[in-house]
């Protein structure tokens, strides 16, 4: 398999996870990079009018998550621990997150992610860390669609 089968591969496996039908987000993923992108709207807010914290958590775990996966090809990646900042809030337009591996060994990756309002100013960021799980890309589900 080449790189952008499994970067294909890996896209289709996010558009089939259950939770993607509420967000309802796009994805693309590059060696070492994923770019996800949502619409957003009211069913995303909290009481006071913007986006909740939880919409930007999704984003950047996403991103960062798949930008580690895109460089593991046997096994399916968790996240171990992810810090994340919420810097400006949003209401309307689209939220962008950009996530990128900055470091990896052995037995980990480093990855960052940084997310975006219609008008590219940065919204939110975070950082996380994980790790080759046990379960088998080939296993998972909507992974060979």
């Amino acid at each position: 398999m080449n790189n952008d089968d499994h970067f294909r591969k890996l896209e289709a496996m996010y558009g089939t996870a259950p939770i993607n039908e509420f967000y309802a987000p796009t994805m693309a993923v590059s060696e070492g990079k994923a770019v996800i992108e949502i619409d957003l709207g009211e069913r995303f807010y909290h009481a006071a009018g913007a986006v909740h914290g939880s919409v930007y958590f999704k984003m950047l775990d996403d991103a960062a998550f798949f930008a580690t996966s895109s460089l593991e090809i046997t096994f399916f990646v968790l996240t171990i621990s992810f810090t994340t900042y919420l810097t400006r809030p949003v209401s309307e337009g689209k939220m962008q997150a950009v996530g990128k591996v900055v470091n990896r060994n052995k037995s980990q990756f480093i990855a960052e992610s940084i997310v975006y309002d219609s008008n590219d100013k940065e919204i939110g960021r975070g950082n996380g860390m994980f790790i080759r799980s046990k379960r088998k890309l080939s296993e998972t589900p909507g992974y060979g669609v």
